[in-house]
């Protein structure tokens, strides 16, 4: 297949709605692979946010349906497009020997991994796609990078327990890796559709934020011993959930809470509540990347790092996730709500958007 010189991208507007708009394919660079896209995975949380600097209104389903009915709405292009795609290899550049024409890859990358249906990706952010593995799967290489980082940085032994805040796509492969690694996870969010979803794929607990407290939930779950660790992985504001999840930490003998608190996402919230001697303890801990490399552009699309130094790159997390589900190990498709032709993209998005709390995963796919 030629490398096209057009291309159609689907683009957020501050209205909430996607427009098809066609522009030029991006050169390809030394270092880059053309891909024919055929799936691209949508992350709410990150794609669509309002305000002076797109920050103000963070996304999500909720905030999506709220804003497209909002009188302050505009109708200019927001400047995310998607971060996550998979498709097949049709052109490679200068210097590229870990990809050749045909292969079957899931790439990521802000401004490279778009809703497309030709991306231009830097080598190190794509990863051979096993054959058991779909498109729609490989889709989710951003969250899945993301999730197994916030994973490495929450630096728990085997056996010890975890909560993870906030149950969407990446809050729910966060829970399912740790799993994985040997520890006892509890879920909480404030939507039963999501709980539901952790349970059916077998999450050790789930609470529903509301109608259940979390905080004595927790407690019983640990035995009275308290968490060796959480996640804050939604965005927006966050207070309350961080001051519930550090009284659910364990505590030294002096009544000190301690432990990692790891933030997947753009959360605001206040430290800790400092009337409650040794809450600065608490170790807040950020992982808002898929490891090692990623955002480095001479590492991009360049040489790797050496990896006697530094083992789990961008690059080698995603290739462990894309294993972890050839393997059956790390359940995406239990997460993916919906799948939305391409060339239908706002439509689908509209239709969806009459029950947005039973939203998770949304994919737009060239596959028919």
């Amino acid at each position: 297949m030629p490398l096209p010189s057009k291309r159609t991208v689907a683009v957020w507007f501050d209205d909430g709605h996607i427009r098809l708009i066609e522009q030029d394919v991006p050169e390809l660079r030394p270092g880059s692979i053309a891909v024919d896209v055929r799936a691209s995975s949508v992350s709410p949380g990150s794609e669509f946010s309002w305000g002076r600097d797109r920050r103000d209104v963070m996304g999500g389903w909720r905030t999506l349906t709220e804003h497209r009915g909002s009188p302050e709405a505009g109708s200019e292009p927001t400047p995310y497009r998607g971060y996550s795609n998979a498709g097949i290899v049709i052109a490679i550049g200068e210097g590229v020997t870990r990809f050749a024409p045909g292969d079957r890859v899931a790439c990521i990358g802000v401004g490279h991994a778009v809703h497309t249906d030709t991306a231009v990706v830097p080598h190190n952010l794509a990863v051979h796609l096993p054959e058991p593995v779909t498109y729609v799967e490989g889709s989710y290489g951003m969250l899945m990078g993301t999730a197994l980082n916030a994973l490495r940085r929450a630096d728990l032994k085997f056996g010890e327990t975890y909560a993870v805040v906030g149950l969407g796509v990446v809050g729910q492969l966060t829970a399912q890796l740790h799993m994985l690694a040997g520890n006892r996870v509890i879920g909480w969010d404030t939507v039963p559709f999501r709980t539901e979803i952790a349970r059916k794929w077998g999450i050790d607990a789930a609470v529903t934020v509301g109608p259940e407290d979390p905080v004595a939930r927790t407690r019983e779950f640990t035995g009275g011993y308290g968490l060796d660790g959480g996640a804050i992985a939604f965005g927006g504001e966050a207070s309350k959930a961080v001051q519930s999840l550090a009284r659910c930490m364990k505590r030294t003998p002096d009544g000190h809470p301690v432990g990692p608190i790891v933030v997947v996402g753009l959360a605001r919230f206040a430290y800790l509540d400092h009337e409650a001697a040794g809450e600065t303890n608490i170790d807040i801990r950020s992982a808002m990347r898929t490891g090692p490399g990623y955002h480095d552009e001479a590492w991009e699309s360049g040489a790797a790092y050496p990896p006697v130094l530094v083992r789990w790159t961008t690059t080698t997390n995603l290739e462990l996730c894309m294993r972890l589900v050839a393997e059956g190990k790390l359940d995406v498709g239990s997460l993916i709500t919906h799948v939305i032709p391409f060339a239908d993209a706002d439509a689908g998005i509209s239709h969806a958007l009459e029950d947005p709390d039973r939203m998770l995963g949304v994919v737009f796919t060239r596959d028919g």
